[in-house]
């Protein structure tokens, strides 16, 4: 009798942002490089994502519908509609076609004074109006002994997870990125047993929950930083590494 196949191993996901770092043209020239990465992702059992400027979505969503990758915004305000100039209403996000959407990084929290409460509010938004949040936690401690950082990491980025959930339903699906503030723009990502013990015990918080719950790992991520940590994360968030199309490439190589 023959052996039974394999089960196949679940969806990796892969994603990266683009930040404010390209103009109008270098945008749309970066996704309509991206787009023909999207049968190599499918090939390798990969879910992925971009996330352009706002400027920049619609055009992005044309280039990208003939393909599977999931078009990204980088936030979006709490409230469907209102008097909030400058703001942009999760409806319209949802209309543009995006499917995910990036709330409470490090930048916003540090530089906009984002809470938890605020995270909360926009993961909340983020569900109702169909699209899934990716929510970015990460501890800003950090110590030189390797069990008292993987404590700090856990204990700073628990009540950050629990305030993003405490406003969505169990069944919805929620990413969560996470990103030590220390590593991000660091020439190296974290160590990755710090980040496969931290990411571990993060699971352990949502298990039960109905709602898929993946985590990335992002911070100076880049080629050569999967292998390593997918013992304990289900892919990567990727940031200027990613600028290059030939970094991406590898990445998804890796990740099969």
């Amino acid at each position: 009798m023959p052996p039974l196949p394999d089960a196949p191993r679940e969806k990796r996901l892969l994603g990266a942002s683009l930040k404010m770092y390209l103009d109008l043209p270098s945008t749309n020239s970066y996704v309509s490089s991206v787009a023909p990465l999207s049968s190599a992702a499918d090939a390798a059992n990969i879910d992925f994502f971009v996330i352009p400027d706002f400027v920049t979505l619609l055009p992005s969503a044309e280039k990208l519908a003939s393909t599977s990758i999931w078009l990204g915004a980088q936030d979006c305000h709490s409230e469907d509609k209102g008097a909030f100039t400058g703001e942009v209403s999760p409806v319209v996000l949802a209309q543009a076609g995006v499917k995910i959407v990036e709330i409470g990084h490090a930048e916003r929290r540090a530089l906009f004074g984002e809470t938890d409460k605020t995270v909360a509010a926009k993961a909340a938004a983020i569900v109702r109006n169909g699209m899934t949040p990716l929510v970015c936690i990460g501890e800003k401690s950090h110590s030189s002994i390797a069990s008292q950082a993987v404590g700090l990491a856990v204990s700073e980025c628990k009540p950050q997870i629990i305030a993003a959930l405490s406003g969505i339903p169990d069944t919805a699906d929620v990413i969560l990125a996470y990103e030590p503030v220390w590593a991000i723009g660091a020439s190296e990502p974290a160590g990755a047993d710090h980040v496969v013990a931290v990411t571990q015990s993060l699971r352990e918080l949502v298990k039960g929950r109905q709602g898929r719950v993946r985590i990335l790992y992002g911070g100076s991520a880049g080629p050569g930083t999967f292998e390593a940590l997918k013992e304990g994360v289900d892919g990567l968030f990727l940031g200027r590494f990613a600028h290059d199309i030939k970094n991406l490439e590898k990445v998804i190589g890796e990740m099969k």
